[in-house]
């Protein structure tokens, strides 16, 4: 799940993560991500970008009631919630600007640490397949 309003920021990650055989749901809005976020089926990892986000600190304090905080990954921006308070509520965080290998890098170390596969992806292989080709579904 990610939650970016800037649109280029949210398609460029979403590009990558998906190319690194992560399933990604990419939302504008925190009513469309919450949508997502019901008991049952809950993303394995949030990404949520504060980037333009209204009324972000809300966001994240209901993010910490709806997930495990170490579940959740916030890329922090200058003028939105202050550092102190995302470390306050036990996020992981990413401040700007950064590569987006950075947040790949911390995704994959997120579900790594649930299931235990060598990088991350859903069986292990670099991308997401079983047989490491493209032509499955990652």
């Amino acid at each position: 799940m990610f939650l970016a309003v800037d649109w280029q920021s949210r398609a460029l990650i979403r590009a990558q993560l998906i190319e690194e055989g992560f399933e990604v749901i990419a939302t504008d809005s925190w009513m469309q991500t919450r949508r997502h976020l019901r008991p049952g089926s809950k993303p394995r990892v949030a990404i949520v970008d504060l980037k333009d986000l209204p009324d972000p600190l809300s966001v994240l304090d209901d993010l910490s009631v709806l997930m495990k905080r170490e579940r959740v990954l916030v890329l922090s921006a200058i003028g939105t919630t202050p550092t102190s308070e995302i470390e306050r509520l036990g996020f992981r965080m990413i401040r700007r600007p950064f590569p987006i290998e950075d947040v790949v890098r911390a995704v994959r170390a997120m579900w790594r640490s649930r299931d235990g596969t060598r990088d991350g992806t859903r069986d292990g292989t670099r991308d997401g397949t079983r047989d490491g080709t493209r032509d499955g579904t990652p």
